[in-house]
């Protein structure tokens, strides 16, 4: 075999292999990034996402922490919103505790652009040390958003969502919407998931819509 031969066939050994390897990061690309679903899809496994999203007037609440948190806080990530209370005896814990887990699971860069947040429809108990240890039971990541009842109820209002209070005896509850609400990096109402929730759904919502951003 002449030398001009053996340089034939180094050079398509190394073309093949070149080949092989562009095939098979390809392969590992499709498989770790997460599929981008249909608004078909969407909808049918609870999530609709309005075709333009919505603007959210300003407003201005605390966090947790005593911080102001104002529209500029729900921009630069993914937020995942739910209005409920700490005193709530089945929904809220529930809707968190699945909340606390799908955020465990997404994908490390996507969870880096998102942020959870429980906007409390009963200031007048959660404030402060309260709602601090109540979302971190779920995530030392989660935020708790409380203030003047004013101001909660214009985001609420902004975002569509129904709540009441509810007299029970020398007690009361809060009645309220009990969707997630989706909103985008620019601060926008971008959708909202509807209950019931289930782990692997969610996840697969959350990252659809953060891939396809």
């Amino acid at each position: 075999m002449s030398a001009a031969q053996k340089k034939a066939i180094y050079k398509t050994v190394i073309g093949l292999c070149l080949a092989m390897v562009v095939i098979f990061g390809l392969f590992l690309n499709k498989l770790f990034t997460p599929r981008v679903m249909s608004k078909q899809e969407l909808r049918a496994n609870g999530a609709i996402v309005f075709d333009t999203p919505r603007l959210i007037k300003d407003f201005e609440l605390l966090d947790h922490n005593g911080e102001t948190f104002a529209l500029e806080n729900l921009q630069g990530k993914w937020t995942l919103a739910f209005f409920g209370f700490t005193h709530c005896p089945d929904i809220c814990p529930a809707t968190l505790l699945q909340l606390s887990q799908v955020y465990k699971k997404l994908n490390d860069d996507i969870r880096e652009e998102t942020q959870v947040i429980l906007v409390s429809l009963d200031p007048a108990r959660d404030h402060g040390e309260t709602l601090a240890q109540y979302v971190n039971h779920f995530h030392s990541d989660f935020v708790g958003v409380t203030g003047d009842f004013i101001q909660i109820k214009r985001l609420a209002n902004n975002l569509n969502v129904a709540f009441s209070k509810v007299v029970q005896g020398d007690d009361y509850t809060v009645d309220h919407t009990g969707n997630i609400f989706l909103i985008n990096p620019k601060g926008h109402y971008h959708g909202f998931i509807r209950p019931p929730f289930e782990l692997a759904r969610l996840k697969g919502i959350h990252q659809s819509l953060v891939t396809a951003f």
